[in-house]
């Protein structure tokens, strides 16, 4: 089946005018003017979604999920169930990050495995981060590098906790040998190998993460930080570390994406070392897209500027080429668009369409021989 998405103002993410996308195999094949009534003279199925009036963009490269769920912590009532296909699809989500946080142990990484391949089963681009907050990380195989070297779906290590009393205060030695591990695997699979750290609040901050990069030998481009927003001298220390040549993440869940953003603008932050992520599951994942909305509708960014937060950025800092753009050669990741409200119209994940109207197009293979409806609905209904 052949899939072509006809007419639309295409970002890939850059702007590349009104044209056709055709996808051939779950790859882009084509941008430009694509004769599907030709390709079925041929003898070939097309399956065509008109985009005529619509905005197209990349899917969205989300590289920070619980895909299992929220550790909980008021007790075990309060954990988050798991991530399901619905809420990442319909949300413009075709590629997406799992890692795990201060729970690994109900939840663990062969469960996070075995979630991530469910979604590449469903056609989507999903990897993950080995480890927890804890250092030395829980892996799969005994160590970050075997990870990397054998399961494929591994693009590093984390999220390790910094400034976190969750966390288990890790030394400078610890830190730097577990970067260089990742590094390691990095370099004999072509994967990014990038230690992920989730930042508390605490008074020590980036003060570890400036000490790999001043007093061992650490490239910037193996540290991936994130929650770096958390309070006003933090985010101060964060701005610095860009101009070190550090990619920095920005989390959604406080609705402040925007501001943030406006801030380490301000600041001369260059826009390609920072990125936003979602880190479902307490909030949703819908969150992630409705945030990039916000920076366009507030003044802060261009719509083809805004996106590079969640596609070419992450895409480049975890090495994922054929993820985050509109390309010939890239996967066939495609978010369709309402021209005025910028909402999320129709959804395709290497050529297979998953979202048609807003809805989910598809039956997830854990409901096609099961009578569970299953919603999640938050306090905000």
């Amino acid at each position: 089946m052949m899939l072509v998405v006809r007419g639309g103002e295409v970002f890939g993410p850059e702007p590349l005018g009104r044209t056709d996308i055709l996808a051939v195999r779950g790859e882009i094949a084509r941008v430009g003017i694509v004769d599907a009534d030709a390709i079925r003279r041929a003898g070939f199925d097309v399956e065509i979604i008109d985009a005529s009036g619509a905005i197209v963009v990349p899917g969205l490269v989300d590289g920070h999920e619980h895909l299992l769920g929220g550790s909980g912590e008021r007790g075990f009532a309060s954990q988050t169930p798991e991530i399901f296909l619905h809420e990442v699809v319909t949300a413009g989500i075709t590629t997406v990050v799992g890692c795990l946080g201060v729970d690994t142990t109900t939840k663990t990484m062969p469960g996070l495995l075995a979630k991530v391949r469910a979604f590449g089963e469903e056609g989507l681009g999903a990897y993950l981060y080995t480890g927890g907050y804890q250092v030395p990380p829980t892996t799969l195989t005994g160590s970050v590098r075997n990870d990397m070297l054998l399961v494929p779906e591994v693009v590093g290590v984390g999220e390790i906790a910094l400034a976190d009393r969750r966390g288990t205060q890790p030394t400078l030695d610890e830190l730097a040998r577990l970067a260089c591990d990742a590094h390691a695997g990095s370099l004999l699979t072509g994967r990014a190998g990038v230690v992920h750290f989730h930042l508390g609040d605490g008074p020590d901050r980036l003060t570890l993460v400036r000490r790999l990069l001043d007093e061992r030998d650490i490239d910037p481009t193996w540290l991936y930080p994130t929650h770096v927003q958390r309070n006003e001298p933090l985010l101060r220390e964060a701005i610095e570390l860009t101009k070190r040549g550090v990619t920095v993440d920005l989390d959604t869940v406080d609705e402040d994406l925007a501001p943030m953003l406006k801030k380490m603008l301000e600041a001369g932050v260059d826009l390609e070392n920072i990125s936003a992520s979602s880190d479902a599951a307490v909030p949703s994942p819908r969150t992630l897209f409705d945030q990039v909305r916000s920076v366009v509708r507030e003044g802060v960014l261009p719509l083809e500027r805004a996106l590079r937060l969640v596609t070419t950025t992450p895409a480049r800092v975890l090495r994922l080429s054929r993820k985050g753009r509109i390309a010939v050669g890239a996967d066939a990741d495609v978010v369709v668009l309402e021209r005025d409200s910028l909402a999320i119209r129709d959804v395709v994940a290497r050529g297979r369409q998953l979202v048609r109207e807003g809805q989910l197009a598809v039956v997830p293979k854990y409901l096609e021989r099961s009578n569970r409806r299953i919603d999640v609905h938050g306090a905000k209904g």
